[in-house]
């Protein structure tokens, strides 16, 4: 099982500023890469890098797990000359840091959703190399084929298809809590499918309100909704709040205790390493809040950056990453997705791939991301595990003073 991004955090922040990496002895400098990933994507990176072929300059990896962004600033011998950064919402913070990308392959960073971003007064500060589906929900096939129900088309549909399978003695969804970003990514496309402007507003302001927001919290009353159904989460919410994301998924198709897990398409080498059936893999995308209306497609990402000053170096390991097929042995290895790029993926992933390029889909870019502190472990993640303490599995009856006490802890937050 992979291990979370989290599991390297702290370990190897420290050796990138101390120095005392032991991948690199020799006497040329390496580029040095920085990234977020672990186990299985950070094998799969390596993969990448080995088919670039023979580079004239050695290429050291520094996985440095959610605190990458510690990497911002490191003056020393030792720091990373390119980061991929799964927050691309960092780049606007960090512009006095970062190298302008090359010009021949800056007019990738300037493509929709990710210009925001990424250009800053007509200059592309970085480019994506990963993009992420936070809309997709993994499933059995199987149970759902037992209970004879089909995957939900609408939000309500979703409440009843929950209530159906309990009754059925399944159950439905497997959580994991303890990756604050999965609680986010709930809400988040709960907001995007009922209030899109709402949204909009949140990540384009500089000090956003949230609490402000009555739509914010219809969202969360919505969620609370589905959180707070006695027996929806595998292992209730204590368990819920310490499972990580493969933790959650092998729930579901290893250990068959639920029938769904809220997972990115980046889940997509955990589901098929660990289904106990290979071919009991279902999946479908977040449901519409209501008939007629948009689905919402909440859209993530790793972007390649470059630290400033940069190097011609890594100048040409960035064009080499960014090329249309350098990718591919990480697209066979499964859970990646190029940026407007439909093919060459798996049927599941092939379907994701076509919703992020389809026009008039409700895209939007991670809300958490772009909330600054607000929206990170200390702010909207802590809320949200808060939320689901005092909604899961209580009934209907527990959410209206949980959404209160939600969005209180959010103004507070946003007067610190």
């Amino acid at each position: 099982m992979p291990s979370s991004r989290r599991a390297f955090l702290g370990t190897a922040a420290t050796l990138l500023l101390a120095g005392c990496s032991s991948d690199v002895l020799g006497l040329r400098r390496s580029v040095r890469v920085a990234v977020s990933w672990s186990g299985q994507e950070l094998r799969a990176f390596h993969d990448v890098l080995a088919g670039l072929g023979t580079l004239s300059y050695p290429v050291e990896v520094v996985p440095l797990g959610d605190d990458i962004s510690t990497a911002f600033g490191a003056r020393s011998a030792r720091r990373p000359d390119i980061l991929m950064l799964p927050q691309p919402g960092l780049v606007p913070r960090h512009l006095q840091d970062l190298d302008p990308m090359p010009d021949d392959i800056a007019p990738l960073g300037r493509a929709r959703l990710w210009k925001d971003l990424l250009v800053h007064d007509g200059t592309t500060y970085g480019v994506p190399f990963k993009t992420a589906h936070k809309s997709a929900v993994w499933y059995r096939p199987s149970v759902f084929r037992q209970v004879g129900v089909q995957p939900p088309t609408h939000w309500a549909e979703w409440l009843t298809l929950n209530r159906t399978l309990s009754q059925a003695g399944f159950t439905p969804l497997s959580l994991a809590a303890g990756d604050g970003w999965v609680l986010t990514d709930f809400l988040e496309n709960v907001l995007l499918g009922i209030a899109p402007p709402v949204y909009t507003a949140l990540a384009a302001a500089t000090s956003p309100r949230p609490s402000q927001q009555p739509q914010f919290g219809a969202a969360l009353r919505l969620l609370g909704q589905l959180w707070s159904a006695p027996g929806l989460l595998a292992g209730g919410v204590k368990t819920s709040l310490v499972q990580q994301f493969p933790d959650a998924l092998v729930e579901v198709f290893g250990h068959r205790k639920a029938a769904m897990v809220l997972a990115s398409d980046f889940a997509e080498p955990v589901v098929r390493s660990f289904a106990a059936d290979p071919h009991d893999i279902g999946l479908f995308t977040f449901p519409r809040m209501s008939a007629g209306a948009a689905a919402p497609v909440v859209v993530g990402g790793d972007v390649m950056v470059l630290t400033r000053p940069t190097s011609d170096n890594a100048r040409d390991l960035v064009r080499r990453l960014a090329a249309p097929n350098a990718a591919d042995p990480w697209i066979s290895a499964g859970g990646f997705l190029v940026d407007g790029r439909t093919s060459g993926y798996s049927p599941e992933l092939t379907r994701l791939a076509e919703q992020l390029t389809e026009p008039g889909e409700q895209l939007q870019f991670d809300l958490s991301d772009r909330l600054g502190r607000l929206g990170d472990i200390n702010g909207l993640w802590r809320v949200l595990a808060d939320f689901l303490i005092a909604v899961g599995g209580r009934g209907a009856d527990a959410v209206p003073d949980a959404v209160d006490a939600a969005m209180d802890d959010l103004r507070k937050l946003e007067e610190g």
